[in-house]
């Protein structure tokens, strides 16, 4: 289902925001989010080497491979591209709302940083939020986004203000018109233990699986830049209501 929101603000012209090779992002303008910070991470890599393997911190005393290729659409649309496209439109309309932006990798062409890597990136960059965005590779006949927080909490930011940005992005989906999902989690909410960006978090951090990539109906929204927009402008007013 698709319908335009009525608070998706107009893409800003695009900035060169990169978080981890020392670039500095474009100065944002004024608005509701002038001061406040966010990190974006869009999921997976644009090329993978030898590092996919590499063995780090869960944040719960185990360990997993640095990154995963991610999954695609059966018409062979990248996870990772879709991830790169959909926070290309998230950071320029947050810069147009005044915020700070960083972003996990610098391009969808490279290969980019282990999951535990971004994790501490985001917590030293004292991000007001952190928002993962991807989409999810499950059967065809489930739908719908979820928006995942850490649980059982590690620490006070991931108990209360994690689960507040959380709750905040899902309730703009579900008011842009996007179904929550049918597969997992209550509501669109789903709380994990496995994911070392939020079981490392010292900032409030989530991930948003936005949908399913091998459903039909959630992969024409992912493939079309009208859904992307539609998408990225509920994470922007989940991110900006959160804010305050």
């Amino acid at each position: 289902m698709r319908r335009s929101s009525g608070w998706i603000v107009p893409v800003a012209v695009a900035a060169a925001l990169v978080a981890g090779t020392g670039s500095a992002p474009a100065q944002p303008g004024t608005g509701p989010l002038t001061g406040r910070t966010v990190y974006l991470d869009p999921g997976h890599n644009g090329a993978n080497d030898g590092s996919l393997t590499t063995q780090v911190p869960t944040g719960r005393g185990g360990t997993k491979n640095c990154q995963t290729t991610g999954t695609s659409t059966d018409g062979g649309y990248a996870e990772h591209t879709f991830n790169w496209q959909l926070a290309e439109v998230v950071r320029d309309e947050l810069v147009a709302l005044g915020a700070h932006v960083l972003l996990s990798r610098p391009d969808d062409s490279s290969v980019g940083s282990c999951v535990d890597r971004r994790a501490i990136e985001a917590n030293e960059s004292a991000a007001d939020a952190v928002v993962s965005l991807h989409a999810d590779g499950a059967a065809a006949d489930a739908h719908g986004f979820h928006v995942n927080y850490s649980a059982p909490p590690l620490n006070e930011v991931q108990a209360g203000p994690s689960v507040a940005l959380a709750t905040s992005i899902r309730d703009a989906l579900l008011a842009a018109g996007i179904t929550p999902s049918t597969y997992l989690g209550a509501n669109g909410l789903l709380g994990r233990d496995d994911l070392t960006g939020l079981n490392l978090s010292q900032r409030p951090s989530v991930l948003v699986e936005t949908g399913n990539m091998r459903n039909a109906g959630d992969a024409a929204r992912m493939t079309d830049p009208g859904g992307r927009a539609q998408l990225a402008g509920a994470v922007v007013a989940g991110i900006t209501a959160f804010l305050g």
